[in-house]
């Protein structure tokens, strides 16, 4: 049986992703600390999960559509108990809640987070 543990995803300010990502879901800083060509890495998460934000010496600006470009991460989905109160956090911290949708067996709807990262909000509550 396989698990996944974390996914790295390439950021221009790993430290604001970090806080973004603990006030939204609770989550904790696991590790921080140097990274390949001179960057910085910062796990944030939870004791089973993190996301890996690596931040390099130097970004590249983010691509239009990461849909049509083979290799690419598309969105991030993460599961919260209370979605009605995480779409008004998200609200409150400036973010605008898109692609809403009841399915079975739960809802969620998207955000597009600082770097053009988008998150999948979902509840099966």
């Amino acid at each position: 049986m396989a698990r996944l543990e974390h996914v790295n995803v390439t950021v221009s300010d790993a430290e604001a992703t970090a806080a973004l990502l603990g006030d939204l879901l609770g989550w904790r800083v696991r590790w921080k600390g140097p990274a390949i060509h001179d960057g910085t890495s910062i796990h944030v998460g939870d004791d089973e999960t993190y996301l890996a934000l690596y931040s390099p010496k130097r970004i590249d600006a983010p691509h239009d559509d990461n849909y049509t470009r083979a290799g690419s991460m598309n969105h991030i989905g993460l599961v919260v108990d209370d979605l009605d109160a995480t779409e008004a956090k998200v609200r409150e911290m400036g973010f605008n809640p898109h692609n809403h949708a009841d399915y079975e067996p739960g809802r969620r709807f998207y955000f597009d987070g600082p770097d053009g990262v988008e998150y999948e909000m979902v509840s099966y509550a």
